[in-house]
């Protein structure tokens, strides 16, 4: 990739099979323009396969989308909708995949322009001028009854049902998204992550780490270690970057389940 000129992104992708999961159905994928996390879900390695096929498929752009003027957020709708697709096949050949899907969250940039894609309850955040947003919004029970103003925030993080997601990748409709585009400026810093870390670290402590941790790679294995150490219950995946005066990266992450299965789109 040529060398920018301007801001670009310097990255790390980290995931962990967690405390109590004996298997990884999260992915993860880092590159100099690409960030993303896959969720799995579904028996008799499902979750592995669904997760497998959305971050490799989106992980293609890479090769396939021009370094500057693509449309951004047509690419990952394609994307998503090709995932769908593929979900609903593999299903279909082979009885026991049934019910497997997968979350998606993708940042996809160009120059200081990123599209957002999101389905599902994994997360992205944006650490800007001394605040942590959240950029995008859960598809889960609990949030459902946040938004209708029946529970509160605190309500929901102790829920019985807080992992009950409502929407992700799972073979019927379109593959419906949430697609924004978004505009990064010099010194953000971006965390993409699955479920198994914002269940068990709370925003306040995400917060401090990314503000005190420099290295995107310290930072993600400290989100991870904090995740295990209060008891990981599922599988932590983590991708950090920082947008800045830095030389533009060759090198190209792909973690957890995606590792052992290279599936072609």
């Amino acid at each position: 990739m040529a060398q920018n000129e301007g801001p670009a992104l310097r990255y790390a992708a980290r995931s962990d099979v967690g405390v109590r999961r004996e298997s990884n159905e999260d992915s993860g994928y880092a590159s100099a323009r690409l960030l993303a996390i896959a969720d799995g879900m579904g028996g008799h390695a499902g979750g592995e396969i669904a997760s497998s096929l959305a971050v490799t498929a989106v992980a293609a752009l890479d090769e396939s989308l021009p370094e500057t003027g693509a449309d951004l957020k047509a690419a990952l709708k394609t994307v998503a909708r090709d995932v769908n697709r593929m979900i609903r096949e593999m299903s279909e050949q082979e009885p026991a995949l049934r019910g497997m899907g997968t979350t998606l969250t993708a940042l996809l940039w160009d120059g200081d322009m990123f599209a957002l894609a999101h389905v599902g309850d994994s997360r992205a955040y944006m650490l800007r001028d001394g605040a942590l947003y959240q950029i995008t919004h859960d598809h889960t029970l609990v949030q459902s009854l946040v938004d209708d103003g029946r529970i509160t925030p605190e309500q929901a993080a102790e829920h019985p049902r807080r992992s009950m997601v409502l929407r992700v990748l799972e073979g019927t409709g379109d593959g419906e998204l949430d697609l924004t585009l978004r505009e990064a400026q010099p010194g953000d810093r971006y965390l993409v992550c699955s479920d198994g870390l914002t269940a068990v670290v709370g925003p306040e402590t995400l917060f401090t780490i990314l503000t005190e941790v420099d290295d995107p790679g310290e930072t993600a294995h400290r989100l991870i270690d904090l995740a295990n150490r209060g008891g990981g219950p599922d599988n932590i995946t983590c991708v950090v970057a920082d947008f800045g005066p830095y030389p533009a990266g060759a090198e190209r992450f792909v973690v957890g389940a995606a590792t052992e299965r290279r599936l072609t789109p």
